[in-house]
């Protein structure tokens, strides 16, 4: 493999960090060696050494190649490698069928000492040395070390590779975290064993190449991304596989998982996939210009359109909001969220304490409810809206409504975290260090809600049998704590887990993180807005082209209400 295939296995400034010591410590040994053979660096290190190098340059290490690094008799050498193995410092993958050939590799454990030993080398050096090499030293404190070791680990190397014939096969969606995983391809390959080939494609398209693909006799897919209100209708047309029947869910960790987004996975009281990408759409809005203009940030719907409207300077070029209102997929988006803003679900569900209820979805004994006074209400607010947008507003989709806000054309934006990076990774972005995150305004019959969207990761109903074990190692591995830290560190901005937003190596990303997950335990966190049932994606589109008509002067709100009510209700089919 080539070594520039592995290049993302870390963060670029950790992985610059521990090669800058790597590189100190090999010039530091061969000094001292040349001054005498008493001073040669310990074979244990020298091997230490090699691993970590050739790992983070993504080299072959055979034995070999160990032996030859350790610069120690053969004999010594292989005594040195065989008490690092039982100390669990090394671990070994076999290359071939029959495990005569293998490959050596740092185990997690090693890893993780040689992580914590950059960071001290750099404190030490700019404290004894008066080494500019890091700003964070004078923020050393006892402490500081423990809190590093809770830091979730890298991600582990397969103990034997997957075996797929012709390589891992993933449909995914072309979004931000999505490709970043595509960055990350080498990496991951290196972790499985084995190729992965990934298709990415439109929300629309790819919900037609599932459906396609879900036609043919075996799925061409191996694992694929499923939009959250699509599950129902996926289980029920035999999509996807439920994962009880394929595999032990207690491996997955259910608890670590945001409870909305762990819950939108289910259908029927049973999970058909694992959340890869849990990622709510928040109230973007800029901290600096509401400070300048004296606002508050906005907690209702009056107060979301009184800022719009004090921000709204169409002569400067400088708009009030930008949110999804072109006509279809991402309208529908906009009306089933702002439906639930002013607290009505698209169906007739029980409240809760949470919420409302969505536990008997399955049981299909559900009607919507579109032509209420509340949904008149998030009518005429949006027809409100219209008046501080852009005036391209009515074309803007996912992407359309983040660019100008990053470019700072726009004072609030609704969006999801997955678009944060558009300005949080930009220097040139007036947003960026400048976004404050808040849950939608409510209107007068709701609460502040952030509603859940994003993706899970599920296996083909169709997938031939002798391949469903290795992809659900896969599945696993792409799923894991250890994996989503690595997206976040490579750009991501959404996160499914816990035990994520709590690691302070993430923390430290971005503030996005501690946001969502205050959201979550405060329950703001919903996914009843997008319920996932059979008929989701058609009332969708229905509602998208009932409003847009409607935004656009066509029909008064009574009538786009009624005309969505009507043709919502013909979509209602009976059980599968």
């Amino acid at each position: 493999m080539r070594g520039e295939d592995f290049n993302q296995l870390m963060p670029p400034q950790a992985k610059a960090d521990m090669l800058s010591v790597l590189s100190f410590m090999e010039d530091l040994g061969d000094e001292l060696e040349s001054l005498s053979d008493l001073f040669a660096a310990p074979a244990n290190l020298r091997l230490s050494m090699y691993l970590i190098r050739c790992h983070l340059e993504g080299r072959l290490v055979t034995m070999t190649s160990l032996i030859g690094a350790s610069r120690a008799p053969y004999a010594t050498a292989n005594r040195r490698i065989k008490d690092m193995q039982d100390a669990g410092l090394i671990d070994q993958r076999p290359r071939t069928s029959t495990g005569k050939s293998f490959s050596l590799h740092p185990s997690v454990l090693l890893l993780d000492q040689w992580n914590q030993l950059t960071n001290r080398v750099h404190r030490l050096a700019a404290v004894k040395l008066g080494s500019s090499v890091t700003s964070d030293a004078s923020e050393y404190y006892f402490g500081g070390s423990y809190l590093n070791a809770k830091s979730i680990p890298p991600m582990k190397i397969l103990a034997e590779p997957l075996k797929l014939a012709g390589g891992l096969r993933v449909l995914v969606h072309g979004d931000p975290t999505f490709m970043v995983m595509d960055n990350l391809k080498r990496q991951f390959e290196q972790c499985i064993g084995t190729q992965i080939h990934q298709r990415a494609f439109s929300i629309d398209r790819l919900r037609e190449e599932t459906m396609r693909n879900a036609s043919r006799k075996n799925s061409i897919y191996d694992i694929i991304a499923v939009d959250l209100p699509w599950v129902g209708g996926f289980a029920e047309q035999n999509v996807l596989m439920p994962l009880d029947d394929i595999m032990d869910i207690a491996r997955i960790d259910p608890a670590d998982f945001h409870t909305a987004g762990w819950q939108a996975a289910h259908w029927g009281g049973r999970a058909y996939g694992i959340p890869a990408q849990t990622t709510p759409e928040l109230l973007f809005y800029r901290k600096d210009l509401f400070a300048q203009a004296g606002l508050e940030p906005p907690a209702t719907s009056d107060d979301l359109l009184q800022a719009a409207k004090a921000m709204h300077d169409p002569r400067r070029g400088r708009y009030g909001i930008a949110w999804n209102a072109a006509r279809g997929t991402a309208l529908g988006h906009t009306v089933l969220m702002t439906l639930a803003d002013f607290g009505q679900p698209i169906l007739d569900l029980n409240a809760n304490a949470g919420g409302y209820d969505t536990q008997h979805l399955a049981n299909r004994d559900y009607r919507f409810t579109i032509d209420t006074p509340a949904g008149l209400q998030a009518a005429e607010f949006l027809t409100e809206l219209l008046k501080y947008s852009p005036p391209d507003i009515l074309s803007m989709s996912w992407y359309e409504r983040i660019r100008p806000y990053a470019a700072g054309r726009i004072t609030m934006a609704y969006g999801y975290t997955l678009l944060a990076p558009y300005f949080e990774l930009d220097d040139a972005s007036p947003a960026k260090d400048q976004t404050g995150y808040l849950p939608h305004p409510a209107g007068p019959n709701g609460a502040p809600i952030a509603p859940v969207g994003g993706y899970i990761m599920g296996i083909p109903a169709n997938l031939p049998k002798d391949r469903v074990a290795a992809a659900v190692e896969a599945l696993l591995a792409f799923t894991s704590a250890p994996a989503q830290k690595l997206y976040v560190q490579n750009g991501s901005r959404t996160n499914p887990r816990y035990s994520v937003g709590a690691d302070p190596d993430v923390r430290r990303m971005s503030p996005i993180f501690e946001a969502v997950d205050g959201m979550s335990w405060r329950d703001e966190l919903q996914f009843w807005p997008r319920p996932p049932i059979p008929e989701i994606n058609e009332i969708i589109q229905i509602c998208g082209e009932e409003f847009h008509d409607m935004l656009r002067g066509i029909l008064s709100p009574q009538d786009a209400l009624r005309r969505a009510q009507h043709r919502a209700d013909a979509t209602l089919k009976p059980p599968i």
